[in-house]
């Protein structure tokens, strides 16, 4: 399958491929996201996730890019940051631990809530207590999210911990004081708009008993 590009936003994109690792009965889908953003100048991957070497046109635009700063949102979604650490000599930044099999070797920088990255990229809180730093891209209003929300059958919706009402759900509103306009997220279909959000807010939490 061919790496699909979507253009979000006015220095904001992201392309999306079948993560090699994705397995039958996973409660993930096996397209992934990896966004690309110049906020302040600073050009910076997320979550990036390697294209095939045959991609050539997804690559060009990421030469094109030459990003400064590669950030993990969340513990398992190391991917490929020490590829591109590697080959573009980008500062990393990610969570203070990761999994025993997981871990990069590229010297990564913790991120904490509430936490400006460099850029002005926003480290936020989304209360699932599994180290995952959303961020908000002030300069394209955009939430970029590993994966607190999710798309399955394109409908955005919370991905359910046992907490969902008494943490996430309050965590999720406060972000609501951000004058966010689009929602970016790992899985499932990747962009969304503010009436999205809020409307994920009131739906039932996505687990993978749903069958989704």
């Amino acid at each position: 399958m061919e790496v699909e590009v979507v253009d979000v936003a006015e220095g904001l994109w992201l392309w999306r491929q079948p993560h090699p690792a994705w397995e039958e009965g996973n409660d993930w889908d096996p397209l992934v996201t990896s966004v690309a953003v110049v906020s302040g100048g600073v050009p910076a991957v997320l979550d990036p996730l390697a294209p095939p070497p045959r991609e050539r046109a997804v690559w060009e635009r990421v030469d094109a890019l030459a990003p400064e700063l590669a950030v993990i949102l969340k513990p398992d979604h190391v991917r490929d940051v020490d590829l591109f650490a590697r080959w573009y000599g980008c500062r990393a930044y990610g969570p203070s631990l990761f999994w025993p099999d997981d871990v990069p070797s590229t010297p990564v920088e913790a991120v904490h809530p509430g936490m400006e990255l460099p850029g002005g990229l926003l480290a936020l809180y989304d209360g699932r207590g599994m180290q995952e730093t959303p961020l908000y891209l002030p300069e394209q209003r955009a939430l970029v999210f590993a994966d607190a929300l999710t798309a399955p059958d394109g409908v955005l919706r919370v991905w359910g911990t046992p907490w969902h009402e008494r943490r996430v759900l309050p965590a999720l509103r406060e972000l609501l004081a951000l004058p966010f306009e689009h929602v970016i997220v790992s899985h499932g279909q990747p962009v969304h708009d503010r009436p999205a959000f809020e409307a994920a807010l009131e739906r039932e939490p996505w687990s993978r008993w749903d069958g989704a």
